[in-house]
């Protein structure tokens, strides 16, 4: 968008819609160009790929609207898997079975500059909340460390 004018911006190797840029940029690691896709206000590209030769073989191709709206699905979508990944890494549950009872335990951290904080909780086959209970960052949930962890009348884990 122009500053100005609040305008998007379509040119053959930038196109900014307001939300999202495409910047077509010379590949450093060999003779061909690539694509950058920024979420605009994010000081890394969400997507980094290959972009294709002009017909020329020396330039690049020109950005246009279905080149344009393609990257940003794609770019959404590494967006969305990265998240996945990260909610996937800080959240964990497994179900064990103790004197009967089918429990769920999950262990969830909350990523923090200053210090990742972590909470296990446990909850019965009702889903009634059992014990919650603040666990170092560290803690490995798994189904010995929750059978541990009931046993021990689900005690703050050190």
């Amino acid at each position: 968008m122009t500053s100005d004018t609040n305008e998007p911006i379509h040119q053959d190797r930038l196109w900014d819609d307001g939300h999202w840029t495409a910047r077509v940029i010379k590949n450093e690691d060999d003779d061909g160009w690539a694509v950058a896709m920024h979420l605009n206000g994010a000081t890394e590209p969400a997507l980094v790929g290959p972009w294709t030769m002009g017909r020329d073989k020396k330039n690049p191709k020109p950005l246009d609207t279905a080149a344009f709206n393609t990257l940003v699905k794609t770019a959404k979508e590494v967006i969305r898997r990265s998240e996945q990944q990260l909610h996937a890494q800080l959240n964990k549950n497994v179900t064990v079975t103790v004197d009967g009872q089918r429990i769920r335990v999950a262990l969830a951290i909350v990523p923090d500059e200053e210090g990742a904080t972590a909470t296990l909780s446990a909850v019965n086959e009702f889903d009634e909340e059992l014990a919650r209970v603040p666990a170092p960052p560290t803690f490995k949930l798994s189904v010995d460390s929750a059978q541990a962890w009931i046993a021990a009348g689900f005690a703050r884990p050190r």
